[in-house]
């Protein structure tokens, strides 16, 4: 069990400016990083949030709480398929999850929240009276808002701050070829355990599927379906859009991934290759070729040995943003705890982003609900670098 060292924060500010620098590290598709955070400190921003919270019977703004809010930033986002809104939605829930527990490690403890019920967040609809006050208080045309969070200050830490943080700085998504030994039982069952706040109280089926049966079923679906991304002409030039020539300049622009992320380590004329290959322009020849079902085959061969697959489905059949939220959050909770056992993820979503193949993989192996994310679960062989983050200054904002 972890210790729990007496790391505390009294100043919201310098609280805040950690917890978003964890945060920050939080997992999303492409590395796109499509949230934003705001401090609610204006007189206005506070009352607003304040009536937010406590709808319908109102009541001013407390003098010893603090107000954030979690916000999607749609200049950031994904776009060139509909699940992208789910996947951006799933992806700020993670990084609402890492960013209030960080919070808690400090002694800043979450009193309430309210997220959204609009399907993309509130944005440019009619939206509840709090809301329009907040956009005039300094809102942004591209920023939908997905969550407003109550926190006041304990004094106790909920766990160690600098276990928490070096936990979080450990996960990331290894793509490498992964060890053919079965994950202990014990270990899948603790999975299944969430943290306290909003991961508890996602309304979602988890499913470890461990029987060599079902993991043939889906490395064959992969293989037979995953060409679908590399071929669709608008989904493919956003995916290579995040594609970095190098390290440095992933690095250098914050977010995106190099091909040594994606490949693990590549000789400079093997790297130029793909980079040529990979191309857009490039694609649209080749995908006449088959190279589509080449790369789906490779992905398909590399998944193979893998001992698990994780399956994670809401149960409402059509969810809302709160739901995705919710559902990201323990999404986030779920890979700290595999990491906390060493165990690595490689998220599959290219089964996932086009209906008519997620509702055929559910059909396929038996999967409940709404399935919104499927990742290999293992050890893996070797370790993969950690992807490029923007710092907190660049999406922390206040009002």
């Amino acid at each position: 069990m972890p210790s729990r060292t007496l790391v505390t924060c009294s100043d919201f500010g310098r609280a805040l400016r950690t917890a978003a620098g964890t945060a920050r590290l939080a997992p999303s598709s492409h590395n796109c990083q499509p949230w934003a955070l705001l401090r609610l400190s204006g007189a206005d921003a506070r009352a607003s949030a304040a009536r937010l919270l406590r709808q319908p019977g109102g009541g001013p703004a407390r003098a010893d709480s603090e107000y954030v809010a979690v916000v999607l930033d749609r200049g950031r986002q994904l776009d060139s398929l509909a699940s992208h809104e789910l996947e951006m939605q799933l992806s700020c829930g993670a990084f609402t999850q890492l960013l209030t527990r960080t919070l808690a490690c400090q002694g800043w403890w979450l009193e309430r929240a309210v997220l959204t019920d609009e399907p993309g967040g509130w944005a440019y609809r009619s939206v509840p009276a709090p809301v329009r006050a907040l956009r005039d208080a300094g809102w942004r045309p591209d920023w939908s808002l997905l969550a407003v969070l109550e926190l006041r200050y304990a004094g106790m830490p909920e766990g160690s701050l600098t276990e928490y943080q070096e936990l979080t700085a450990a996960r990331r998504t290894n793509r490498g070829p992964y060890q053919d030994r079965a994950v202990p039982a014990d270990v899948l069952e603790q999975l299944l355990k969430p943290a306290p706040g909003l991961a508890a109280e996602a309304d979602l089926d988890i499913r470890h599927l461990t029987a060599r049966t079902d993991l043939d079923r889906f490395v064959s679906f992969v293989a037979r379906y995953a060409g679908r991304d590399f071929s669709h002409p608008e989904a493919w030039r956003e995916t290579y859009a995040y594609i970095r020539p190098t390290r440095a300049e992933a690095e250098r622009r914050g977010d995106g991934f190099a091909l040594s992320q994606l490949f693990g380590p590549l000789h400079p004329l093997r790297a130029a290759a793909l980079r040529t290959a990979l191309r857009p322009a490039t694609m649209r020849v080749l995908r006449h070729v088959g190279y589509p079902r080449v790369l789906a085959s490779r992905m398909a061969a590399a998944i193979r040995p893998t001992p698990a697959v994780v399956a994670m489905g809401l149960t409402p059949g059509s969810p809302g943003a709160a739901d995705v939220l919710r559902a990201g959050a323990r999404l986030a909770d779920y890979w700290l705890t595999a990491t906390r056992h060493s165990l690595a993820l490689h998220p599959i979503s290219i089964v996932l982003q086009h209906e008519d193949l997620r509702e055929r993989l559910q059909s396929c192996l038996g999967l409940p609900g709404r399935t919104v994310f499927v990742s290999r679960l293992g050890h893996a062989e070797t370790g993969f670098p950690p992807a490029p983050r923007r710092g907190a200054d660049t999406f922390t904002h206040t009002l």
